[in-house]
């Protein structure tokens, strides 16, 4: 490529108009994706080439050369992540595995690269504008954790982990996604379970049916079905997915990250995944998940005692309660004692009408209109498409994956196919969900609230202008409170009968959702001990490096969870946060006390006020990753976060 015509696509790149990314049919996706990767790719090199050329006479200059550069990078690794997982086709999931590879492979190539360091680090911040340095600063911190000034045989080494590592989690995740367990019981050993579930599970030939793992199967039978037996099939089935291949996969994956952050200059790799997050330094995760056990144990202990006094009316003598039963136990405590029966709740809940609902309430809250793209090109025909606009101003464009397949990623996540980068591409975005097309439990419906949460946090942050602030690129242990925050209206009567209604059309009553607030409420203690027991295992794991993963399991649960090991379990070979959010788990728990406190501005009795709404909007989501999110809040809230707000709604 010429440098002329290397000049005249990065301008291009950022005067054009941008339009919505075109999928390509069926029968070209294959090569569609390898195109795509290839050209982003290349675009990376050539910046590389260009700013080792000397090309940029400023530092501006300079920096939008390598975000051309890094857009091209992201568009290849985003369309790999995403089809690698969601694409029905065997050979796309494949070539979406090799694309993460080449991307993470050039990655870490570049990171290791001194003379593209030297290049950066001669630039003047003092030329910049505050976002602009805000960018090279960060991109020297990124060269730095990289290990580029180590010395040539240690960059070599670096370089191999970082491979090995790529392969190591697709592995991981592959024996997740596609290691789905089933159990095949008696029609009769069903009882307890909803009729609409039932029809939707025939007997089959040889007179049994034939239940998965998966999400749509797992919950509705842990939460109703009478039978502990089945519960307990279940529950074994659903834990020792990815067990046994994983175990020596996780081995593997923690020794590699200690090397890793040993040889760029870190004691444990907590302390280098720390380093740039809000929490700052590894020795601060295990402190914050002592402090959420020791304000979550009084009203832990209290709610199951209440579990295990219901649990001994069935089961006289019974000492403990574990997962079997935990579920089960809950539904009826809930049902028994606070008047909510899910069977009931679950009425009001149809997919569709929850879908259309979603949209409407995320309209009104932040202005938005929802425009379906009957026309676009999909993956799947369960796939919908929708152009978002504000103010007359199209934004960019989600798509909606939310029911349940064979070879599907089996969790529920947002996922990016572009990031807005203004004057250069709409962000596009797309939820990935796994969710029944008749009724849903309410769970289910916070769930997908929340997932919202990310996908209009990627939209609305999708004008920037670098590529390395778009998007939800906030510090990762803020990233879950605006999803959290976004539950609130899945709680709150006045927004649920706007779209919850039964078959007679009739708006769930608003002394059945106050019931279920008070029923929600219940356990909340113990289920702040559970996400400390993940997140002990999240950091543990990783300063530790335990030989045997099921001991060290058992260890931890016993120290921070309410409910004992089921045997002959292996919940952590299923566990996919291990590779995603490595040691960082804790995230969720720290965004869930700022995600209160940021509830706190909002006036309960209107939560669609518009003032307070926008103000959200603009300054909380629109800014993506253009400062820190401790900032961020504070401009929010016109102080800094605290503590208060989680602690007392936790006590109450």
């Amino acid at each position: 490529m010429s440098d002329q015509m290397s000049d005249q696509m990065s301008d291009q790149l950022h005067a054009q108009s941008p339009t919505p990314l075109t999928l390509p049919a069926a029968d070209d996706f294959a090569a569609w994706l390898d195109r795509r990767c290839a050209d982003g790719l290349a675009s990376t090199r050539d910046a590389v080439r260009r700013l080792k050329a000397g090309e940029a006479s400023t530092a501006e200059q300079a920096l939008r050369i390598w975000d051309t550069g890094m857009i091209g990078m992201a568009n290849a690794a985003a369309v790999g992540s995403l089809f690698s997982e969601v694409h029905p086709d065997e050979a796309v999931r494949d070539r979406g595995d090799a694309a993460v590879q080449e991307v993470q492979k050039l990655g870490t190539e570049l990171q290791l690269d001194r003379e593209l360091y030297d290049v950066f680090a001669a630039l003047d911040a003092a030329e910049l504008d505050p976002e602009a340095a805000r960018l090279l600063d960060k991109t020297l911190l990124d060269f730095r954790r990289s290990g580029v000034d180590r010395d040539d045989a240690t960059r070599a080494r670096i370089k191999e982990i970082n491979e090995q590592l790529t392969l190591v989690g697709q592995e991981f995740g592959k024996n997740i996604r596609d290691g789905k367990r089933t159990i095949s019981v008696a029609p009769a050993r069903l009882a307890g379970l909803p009729q609409d579930w039932l029809d939707a599970h025939p007997v089959g030939d040889d007179g049994l049916v034939t239940l998965t793992t998966d999400y749509p199967d797992a919950i509705p039978v842990r939460t109703f079905c009478h039978d502990r037996d089945v519960r307990r099939e279940m529950v074994n089935a659903f834990l020792n997915v990815g067990w046994p291949a994983n175990e020596p996969l996780l081995r593997e994956l923690f020794e590699l990250r200690e090397e890793l952050a040993r040889l760029v200059g870190y004691d444990t790799w907590a302390d280098y995944d720390a380093g740039v997050k809000m929490i700052g330094k590894g020795v601060a995760i295990p402190e914050f998940i002592d402090r959420i056990t020791e304000a979550a144990t009084e009203p832990a202990e209290r709610d199951r005692d209440i579990l295990l006094a219901r649990l001994r009316l069935d089961h006289p003598g019974a000492e403990a309660i574990d997962g079997v039963d935990v579920v089960y136990y809950e539904e009826l405590v809930r049902k028994e004692q606070y008047d909510v029966d899910a069977q009931v709740v679950r009425t009001y809940f149809d997919f569709s009408r929850v879908r259309a609902g979603l949209l409407e309430v995320t309209s009104r809250l932040f202005d938005l209109t929802y425009t379906p793209v009957d026309d676009a090109v999909v993956w799947h025909p369960d796939v919908t498409a929708y152009d978002v606009t504000l103010g007359g101003e199209t934004l960019g464009r989600i798509y909606l994956d939310l029911h349940p397949r064979e070879n599907k990623y089996n969790h529920a996540a947002q996922f990016t196919i572009t990031d807005g980068v203004a004057g250069h591409q709409q962000p596009e975005g797309v939820l990935v969900c796994n969710f029944p097309k008749g009724l849903m439990e309410h769970d289910d419906v916070v769930t997908l609230f929340h997932e919202f949460g990310h996908l209009v946090h990627h939209i609305l942050a999708g004008r920037a202008t670098w590529s390395r602030f778009a998007g939800v690129a906030t510090e990762w242990d803020f990233v879950e409170a605006p999803s959290q925050l976004l539950e609130e209206w899945a709680w709150d009567a006045g927004v649920l009968q706007t779209f919850a209604k039964n078959a007679e059309g009739e708006p769930i009553p608003a002394d059945l959702v106050a019931a279920m607030r008070r029923a929600d409420d219940f356990g909340k203690g113990y289920m702040a001990r559970t996400q400390m027991f993940y997140a002990a295992m999240s950091y543990w794991f990783h300063t530790d490096l335990p030989d045997d993963l099921t001991e060290a399991t058992v260890s931890l649960q016993d120290r921070y969870s309410m409910f004992r090991y089921v045997e002959d379990t292996h919940m952590f070979s299923g566990f996919g946060h291990l590779d995603g959010y490595s040691s960082g788990y804790y995230t969720y728990m720290w965004s869930l006390v700022i995600a209160k406190d940021l509830f706190s501005a909002f006036d309960p009795d209107d939560l669609f006020a518009p003032e307070v709404a926008h103000r959200y909007r603009d300054l909380i989501l629109a800014p993506g990753g253009t400062r820190d999110a401790a900032d961020l809040v504070q401009d929010f809230l016109g102080r800094p976060y605290t503590f208060d707000a989680y602690g007392e709604w936790l006590a109450r």
